[in-house]
């Protein structure tokens, strides 16, 4: 889309909608950037908890995560 066309559509626009063309703008900038940076998760924490293996079964942690609700 070429620029003139958005300003002149801009232009047209009563000031309250202005801003908030401005605003959506302004929102627009920000998930674009956040799209760029945004990368996949990382499982940098894989095997932080591997200590504590033999020492609770799958069936316990279930149970403690049924006392924390």
């Amino acid at each position: 889309m070429k620029t003139h066309s958005i300003e002149n559509k801009l232009k047209a626009l009563p000031d309250d909608l202005k801003r908030e063309a401005s605003d959506f703008i302004d929102f627009l900038i920000v998930r674009k950037k956040y799209e760029k940076t945004s990368t996949q998760f990382e499982f940098t924490w894989k095997g932080g908890l591997s200590e504590l293996k033999s020492k609770y079964s799958s069936v316990d942690l279930q149970h403690q995560s049924m006392e924390w609700r």
